[in-house]
């Protein structure tokens, strides 16, 4: 990419990484104030992503879809641009949790694929950077693992009132609504550590790896699971799912999690 082209993308990333931190508040239920500046640096960030754009086709002759990172960066601005479009017509603040994100990270996905730093200046840098990444995944797996555990508790319990049997076990669940809480905190801790854990991983396999990095399975299914989290976590702020329906969504987003962890630690060898 041209090299002023990349500087407005990097520029529209860190603008848009303050919707990121506001869709993370809201998931955290400590909103509202950081929408309107969020908003407003979201707003400079798709004008500035649409000049990086603009530019790069100018100076390439040709559309701004090349390769994937082109790509990424074209899919980011179009859905920042219909957003803003929806919110000033309809006033949908709730979808900023799904949008902000996604458009953050696409962006990201798209600086990473222009030139960057080809070395980390240090193996402790570069350990440190790998040791904080892995960190965020267990914390966040942690915090699914109990949620996945609170699911279960609450359609056994769910199941049990249904049926109006006294069971010896299933008495001793605590209540729907206490069960309810928990997958809601749960989901929120592990949708922060593992959001965090995404940018931690692509940053570092960008430097790692370059632009190979996009091509690895591994990768790819871990992008795909954060993108299942981030619906589970939206239909749970925006549209209210709780519940059965939220216990469901949290072993589903458990299966795409273990499938990852799978990937990334070459379980798959255990069965060839």
């Amino acid at each position: 990419m041209h090299e002023m082209s990349v500087l407005w993308l990097r520029v529209a990333a860190g603008l848009y990484s303050l919707g990121l931190l506001n869709a993370i508040l809201m998931v955290l239920h400590r909103r509202v104030r950081l929408f309107r500046i969020a908003l407003g640096a979201f707003t400079a960030g798709a004008l500035l992503q649409l000049v990086s754009i603009v530019e790069q086709t100018a100076v390439s002759g040709h559309f701004p879809a090349n390769n994937f990172f082109e790509s990424a960066s074209l899919c980011a601005f179009l859905s920042a641009a219909l957003f803003l479009f929806v919110y000033w017509r309809y006033r949908l603040e709730s979808l900023s949790v799904f949008i902000f994100p996604l458009v953050f990270l696409l962006t990201l996905v798209s600086v990473l694929g222009s030139p960057a730093p080809s070395s980390w200046g240090g193996a402790g840098v570069r350990d440190a950077w790998l040791v904080a990444h892995v960190t965020l995944v267990l914390v966040g797996y942690a915090a699914l693992l109990i949620t996945a555990v609170a699911a279960v508790a609450y359609l056994l319990r769910e199941r049990q009132l249904k049926r109006k049997v006294p069971h010896p076990h299933t008495d001793r669940l605590p209540a729907l609504g206490t069960l309810d809480e928990l997958i809601s905190r749960g989901m929120t801790l592990g949708f922060v550590f593992i959001t965090l854990a995404v940018i931690a991983g692509s940053t570092w396999a960008s430097i790692e790896a370059g632009t190979r990095w996009i091509g690895d399975a591994r990768i790819v299914i871990s992008l795909a699971t954060w993108g299942i989290y981030l619906v589970m976590v939206f239909l749970r702020v925006s549209a209210g799912w709780r519940g059965r329906k939220a216990a469901i969504m949290v072993l589903t987003v458990l299966g795409c999690s273990a499938l990852t962890w799978a990937a990334h630690t070459s379980l798959r060898a255990l069965f060839t």
